[in-house]
C-alpha cells in the first residue's frame, strides 16, 4: 500500500497509472471533492464529467455567486 512520504509525495501503483495513461514526467491536476483527492491527467477531455455530481444554485446571479466565493476582505 502506498504511503505519503515526509515531503507529502505519493507513489501511485503502476497498474493504476497504466489504466489512466499516466507516465513519468506527465502533468496532472488534483482537487478535493467530498473529502477525497482526485488526480486527473492533463490531457484534453480528461476531466469531462468529473464534477457532474455537483449542483448549482440557479437562484444566484453570476455576480452573487462570485461574491459568495470571495473572502469577506475582498467583497
Amino acid at each position: 500500500m502506498p504511503r505519503v512520504s515526509a515531503k507529502r509525495q505519493i507513489t501511485l501503483p503502476v497498474d493504476q497509472c497504466r489504466e489512466v495513461g499516466i507516465g513519468p514526467g506527465d502533468l496532472f491536476r488534483s482537487f478535493v471533492a467530498d473529502g477525497r483527492i482526485t488526480i486527473v491527467p492533463l490531457v484534453p477531455g480528461a476531466a469531462k464529467g468529473c464534477l457532474r455530481h455537483l449542483q448549482g444554485d440557479l437562484s444566484l446571479s453570476d455576480q452573487d455567486s462570485l461574491r459568495s466565493a470571495l473572502p469577506e476582505s475582498e467583497r
